[in-house]
């Protein structure tokens, strides 16, 4: 079958999307499919398959299949490219529209210069705090606040939170020069994550500047994760080391992210279309 597509990034975290509205992919050959595709060696390269589909819930449907063929909840990155895409396609008609996801449903809000999408900002939602329900074992419904976790040799402070996607965030002297190649997946599949998780390694620069390096789960390391991004900000603020806006640098970029009054978290970054073109899958 030849398949149609378009490549995007957000702060270098890049996908291959996919207009489901003009083209049909077998379910059963989701994971097939993205494992095919996001190969960076035989495929096209990416961090994970993004789809486009009807929603009888929200204006439209996103789904997202990890570079391992396992399937997302929902991804921060994602989305915005998701819908600037969406948006470019004639498939929402307007700036601010609804958009379902496996963590519910989500609001961007598309940022337009010129007739072109710079950037979008994505109502995230709340964060879910209470350790059952990231999840993350042996906490019950307590919050999960710089609790000791050891992985490997090495004993570290955790803070989880979920953004629909499970977290882990710790807090290092030195993201730079952190070891999360030797760390991060050891994290991803420790006995604590049910679900496995995502963990952020993060350097506090100041109040309102942090530095973020993260592992994916399922997709290892990647230059940017939106809803980590989120999950830092709840984790700098629970643990008083941050403000309620802060700027993050990740590997690939910039993102801006606020914990506001309402509890809602927002999230603000470019969405950039790499290329587009057609494959056999």
């Amino acid at each position: 079958m030849k398949l149609s597509f378009t490549k995007w990034q957000g702060c270098g975290n890049d996908f291959v999307l996919v207009d489901c509205f003009a083209q049909s992919i077998d379910e059963k050959d989701y994971a097939e499919i993205s494992r095919k595709l996001c190969d960076r060696h035989y495929g096209i390269g990416a961090d994970g398959l993004i789809l486009l589909l009807p929603s009888d819930k929200a204006d439209i449907r996103m789904r997202i299949i990890n570079a391992d063929g396992s399937e997302a909840e929902m991804c921060g990155n994602g989305i915005r490219v998701f819908a600037a895409y969406a948006y470019e396609l004639g498939l929402v008609k307007t700036t601010e529209f609804t958009v379902e996801t496996g963590a519910g449903i989500l609001v961007p809000h598309l940022i337009i210069e010129n007739g072109a999408v710079i950037s979008v900002c994505v109502d995230m939602g709340e964060p879910v705090l209470e350790g059952d329900n990231i999840p993350v074992a042996g906490f019950g419904m307590n919050k999960v606040i710089s609790e000791d976790i050891t992985v490997k040799d090495k004993t570290f402070k955790m803070t989880c939170v979920s953004m629909g996607n499970p977290h882990c965030v710790v807090f290092v002297e030195d993201a730079e020069n952190f070891p999360i190649y030797e760390y991060g997946p050891l994290f991803e599949k420790h006995e604590r994550f049910p679900r496995r998780t995502n963990t952020e390694f993060v350097e506090v620069v100041d109040r309102s500047h942090v530095r973020m390096r993260v592992w994916e789960r399922g997709a290892a390391v990647t230059l940017a994760c939106g809803t980590g991004s989120c999950a830092t900000l709840t984790a700098g603020v629970l643990n008083g080391l941050t403000d309620r806006k802060v700027e993050i640098k990740l590997d690939g970029g910039v993102l801006v992210d606020e914990w506001a009054d309402n509890n809602h978290l927002y999230m603000t970054g470019p969405a950039v279309k790499v290329f587009e073109g057609s494959c056999e899958v």
